[in-house]
């Protein structure tokens, strides 16, 4: 039935049947009901709207009798045909006007860190995997489950963190939540919102947001060659870290072991905490492995946290954070109110998923694809830009930091790159007060393109920047 819902006034002299009859005028010459629709039963309509028949038939026989709708005998009530265009009365608009962004139709290269190879990605496993879970329990995975997350999967995650990234802990630690913005923002509520919070500089700017959107006051550390600068943390008020020790996020540098115990002594004199976001420590290129900041943690002031997004695929919006125990207390004493945000249906396939054995075999098979990506774009960059060009942070992770040295700004060479139908993004859009801007550098992922585009990719900014 179309349904027709006018705001009518019982207090208005204007009777009721005009205003309503007045209404569907509207939507007609509007455009919103079409020439030719049906309308609804005079008794379907009477029902709906709580009006007498009376009142309904009377709104149509004003309407009929102006030619706006015709009556067919045992057929209903028709909007009259006609030209649209002969009204000359303006057209309420139908939907919200959007600024639309520049058109991107051209793109052929999109250097984009955010994606990830969904060519290699085992489909034919998942759909089967979704489908056990739907019989395991087919009752029970409808309903809500526990706060935390399924405690299968919270299982399977603990095994594997301990054993990939030295992570200490048991299931009931580890909370699951659609996204690591969700979880900063109960980790807000558990920590308080009244201490402030250090950021690398640049950093993470989606965690910045969610900080201060919350009314945290944050504070930007800047960064040396190992990571976070401690001596411009340790004259700072903060007494939370929010770092990236695995892979820096965007300039790459791994935290070595000695500042990794330097940053935890600091965080022991505050009593204060140290988030840990691991979001793709799994893709390393050079280096031995170091052990997480959580797992060398002997005084449980680390919040570790993780995400399926770069190992998997983004769309899922798994992730998950570690607890210590002062805050895992707090958590069940108050927080176990807030229901878990992912589905349980995505939740029991990971769980089996990483259970038979197609994680691992699948990131596995990932690192090495990503590995040859890497030397993939390292060599073209060296073929095509040569000395014109400086790579930052190409020892993890999926994407690097290119310092351009052919004196065109962060915008220059953006908008010049897109010229040639090439995506590159901006290193400013992580900096904390957007002073990079006058800079010279681009970000450049690469998990979500083949080899050839890389290659390809890289040619074309040649041609772009003129080097």
């Amino acid at each position: 039935m179309l349904e027709l819902t006018p705001v009518l006034d019982y207090k208005s002299d204007k009777p009721l049947y005009l205003q309503l009859s007045n209404y569907v005028k509207q939507e007609i010459l509007s455009g919103r009901i079409k020439p030719t629709a049906k309308l609804p039963s005079k008794r379907n309509l009477s029902h709906y709207l709580g009006l007498s028949l009376n009142t309904i038939q009377a709104a149509y026989d004003q309407l009929c009798a102006e030619g706006f709708v015709e009556s067919k005998p045992r057929k209903g009530i028709f909007v009259a045909p006609f030209d649209e265009n002969i009204f000359s009365i303006q057209k309420y608009p139908t939907h919200l006007e959007v600024k639309k962004e520049p058109s991107e139709t051209n793109v052929k290269i999109d250097f984009n860190s955010g994606r990830v190879d969904l060519v290699h990605f085992p489909f034919s496993i998942w759909r089967k995997l979704t489908m056990q879970a739907l019989y395991d329990d087919q009752k029970e995975i409808f309903n809500n489950g526990d706060p935390k997350g399924e405690r299968l999967l919270r299982e399977q995650i603990a095994i594997q963190l301990f054993a990939s990234r030295g992570v200490r802990c048991s299931p009931d630690q580890i909370i699951i939540g659609a996204g690591t913005q969700v979880l900063m923002g109960l980790l807000c509520l558990l920590i308080g919102r009244e201490n402030t919070c250090a950021l690398e500089n640049p950093g993470f700017h989606r965690t910045r947001v969610v900080l201060q959107d919350l009314g945290v006051s944050t504070l930007p550390i800047s960064l040396d060659e190992s990571g976070i600068n401690l001596k411009e943390l340790k004259e700072s008020s903060a007494t939370i870290a929010y770092v990236t020790p695995s892979h820096q996020f965007p300039f790459g540098m791994v935290m070595p072991i000695k500042r990794r115990i330097e940053l935890l002594k600091w965080v022991e004199e505050q009593c204060g905490y140290i988030i840990e976001d691991d979001y793709d420590g799994e893709y390393r290129y050079k280096g031995k492995p170091i052990p997480s900041l959580q797992g060398l943690d002997p005084n449980g002031r680390v919040v570790y946290l993780g995400t399926f997004s770069k190992s998997l695929i983004p769309s899922i919006r798994i992730s998950y954070m570690v607890l210590p125990a002062a805050l895992l207390s707090k958590y069940e004493e108050r927080f176990t109110i807030y229901k878990q945000t992912v589905s349980r249906l995505h939740q029991n396939t990971l769980y089996h998923f990483m259970k038979d054995g197609h994680w691992q075999r699948h990131l596995n098979k990932m690192r090495t694809l990503y590995r040859n990506k890497q030397a993939a774009l390292m060599a073209a960059i060296k073929k095509h830009l040569g000395e014109k060009a400086q790579i930052i942070g190409e020892n993890a992770g999926l994407h690097i930091v290119l310092d351009v040295k052919n004196n065109m700004l962060e915008k220059e060479l953006i908008s010049s790159a897109m010229n040639l139908g090439v995506k590159v993004y901006p290193l400013s859009t992580y900096d904390y007060e957007l002073s990079s801007v006058d800079g010279s550098q681009v970000i450049l992922g690469f998990g979500g393109l083949s080899e050839y585009e890389i290659d390809k990719g890289i040619r074309l900014l040649k041609n772009a920047w003129k080097l």
